[in-house]
């Protein structure tokens, strides 16, 4: 019987090659091309492919390196494989009782473990060189699909109890399952070819556990010096602590709290817990005495404007009389809004606020006087007035909001001592299971999804295709300053993903398969496979979450 060849398109040039060949071989042949190594592959431009797959038919072929998104995302979790393999040699297998991978630190994950092992620098640069090891010698990542129930047994076997729990409440019949050598783990997306890919990272001992240091996107092939922000990081390591010990630490054992338990009380013991934060910070706001000026940033879909109405009432409580201020009403009028480098409007920058004018209004406000504050007409682009004007005394503080407001140069005219600033952000501290972490990002995105389409009628597809820019400004304006802080409040809610799983699945499903964000909004709805959802009705009024759901008791 006649060889089958087919033709394969590879930047503009087509050649036949015969049926099996792998996109790897392919690859191989094209990696000159490219600066930056390929790791995974478009087939006829949405398939997304790992390179072990082969050719099956007339195609066109783009390949994707560790400069982009999705590749820079398949190796880094590509990396997360290879560590827990080697921790597990180093320590072996029955000495270790859990690697958990956490959350984003700095350019890197902060990760734990438990079992009979001493954590120090001499351990872990055994696993350094265990891992540099596997690297060099290029050991195969391989993949096998086996039945969901035998995926349930093997976790259990292999004492990843997690994973057991995940895969309970999973309805598809199959589960993919990774191997390097004998070491058989899951994870949640695509992964490279071979250990050999995996040459740059570093580890670093920190607090009680490690991370593991990686490239940007930007810079694939350099490993960055780790440095962390300390406010940020003990935010981040109570959110894990309270998660724990809510028994409420993978999205398993959310789906176990759903299917179990009374969610009543699960919503209700979450949304105290945060109003009990919110309440210690008005306490530090009136023990500090001398500040008026509250000042809250953080990034999209944190639920700034719902956390300054319930610290508006905290601080009530506290005999202050708070005044909302919203940063946005200072845009510029908007024939002097500056441009981006596509040549639309650039809201994000600093210079889209009337800097100047703010300071001055504020300046006068804590010296007394009377200030006709401007509300920013966003159908006409340009300001107007209030008809009544403000004036504080000795009681009032004003609780301004923005995504600025940790920017020193917003603020340049105000006494720091008059300050207080808030960082706010939903930092997720829930993950799908201990090697497979749910980023911070995707929560943000999933809240933004849903208040858009409910606020602004927007669809899934224009929140997500305005997602990159929102990023990027968020990484310019935001993050740089969130460790300038005097108080960082982590929003996230550990039951909202189940709850938003009921919003956001029609949006996602009306992504236009031939949309270039239709990848995207699939591996979403990938992602809310692995939740039971749950309805609203116990979600209360005053809730963050209310932000984006609607039914809440402020003006959101």
């Amino acid at each position: 019987m006649a060889e089958i060849f087919y033709s394969v398109t590879v930047d503009g040039s087509t050649k036949e090659y015969p049926a099996g060949t792998t996109y790897l071989s392919i690859a191989e042949e094209v990696q000159n091309r490219y600066e930056h190594e390929i790791v995974l592959v478009f087939v006829d431009g949405f398939h997304l492919q790992e390179l072990a797959k082969t050719v099956q038919k007339d195609c066109a072929l783009t390949f994707v390196t560790t400069a982009d998104a999705i590749g820079h995302e398949a190796y880094k979790r590509s990396m997360c494989f290879l560590l827990v393999k080697a921790v597990h040699d180093v320590a072996g297998h029955d000495r270790i009782e859990r690697v958990r991978i956490h959350f984003s630190l700095d350019k890197g994950y902060y990760c734990t473990l438990t079992g009979q092992v001493a954590l120090d620098e001499a351990f872990l640069e055994r696993v350094d060189r265990r891992m540099r090891e596997l690297c060099e010698a290029r050991v195969p990542i391989r993949k096998r699909s086996i039945h969901t129930d035998d995926a349930v047994e093997l976790f259990h076997r292999l004492g990843m109890y997690d994973k057991e729990r995940l895969f309970e409440y999973r309805r598809v019949s199959k589960v993919n399952i990774y191997s390097i050598n004998e070491f058989e783990d899951y994870y949640y997306g695509y992964m490279v070819p071979d250990a050999g890919y995996l040459k740059y990272f570093s580890l670093h001992l920190y607090d009680r556990g490690f991370v593991i240091q990686m490239p940007v996107k930007e810079e694939p092939e350099t490993v960055p010096e780790f440095k962390t922000g300390p406010k940020l990081f003990q935010v981040l390591k109570k959110s894990v602590e309270w998660g724990d010990c809510q028994e409420i630490d993978t999205v398993g054992a959310l789906n176990d709290m759903v299917t179990k338990n009374d969610m009543r009380e699960v919503v209700l013991v979450q949304e105290a817990h945060q109003e009990r934060q919110i309440g210690e910070i008005a306490k530090q706001i009136s023990e500090r005495g001398d500040a008026r000026f509250i000042l809250i940033a953080g990034p999209s879909s944190s639920g700034k404007t719902t956390f300054s109405h319930r610290l508006s009432i905290q601080l009530r409580v506290n005999g202050f009389k708070p005044h909302p201020i919203a940063v946005d009403n200072y845009f510029v009028d908007r024939e002097h809004t500056p441009r981006d480098e596509n040549g639309n409007y650039n809201f994000e920058c600093l210079e889209a606020i009337d800097i100047d004018r703010f300071n001055e209004d504020m300046d006068a406000l804590l010296k007394g006087k009377e200030v006709y504050l401007p509300i920013f007409d966003f159908k006409t682009g340009k300001r107007k007035y209030e008809t009544r004007p403000k004036k504080m005394g000795e009681q009032d503080i004003l609780v301004i909001e923005g995504i600025h407001c940790l920017n020193p140069k917003l603020t340049e005219a105000m006494k720091d001592e008059n300050k207080f600033k808030i960082y706010i952000s939903a930092l997720t501290q829930l993950n799908i299971d201990e090697h497979n972490r749910i980023p911070s990002r995707d929560g943000r995105l999933i809240r933004r999804l849903v208040r858009d389409a409910r606020t602004r009628g927007s669809s899934a597809t224009r929140t997500i295709s305005m997602w990159p820019s929102v990023r990027r400004g968020e990484e310019e304006n935001i993050f740089p300053f969130q460790e300038q802080a005097d108080v960082m409040f982590n929003s996230s809610l550990l039951y909202e993903l189940a709850v938003l799983k009921q919003y956001v699945e029609p949006l996602l499903f009306a992504v236009d398969k031939d949309s270039e964000e239709y990848l995207e909004a699939k591996r979403l709805l990938k992602f809310f496979d692995y939740f039971v959802g749950i309805g609203s009705e116990y979600v209360p009024t005053n809730s963050l979450l209310r932000e984006f759901i609607g039914g809440g008791c402020f003006r959101v």
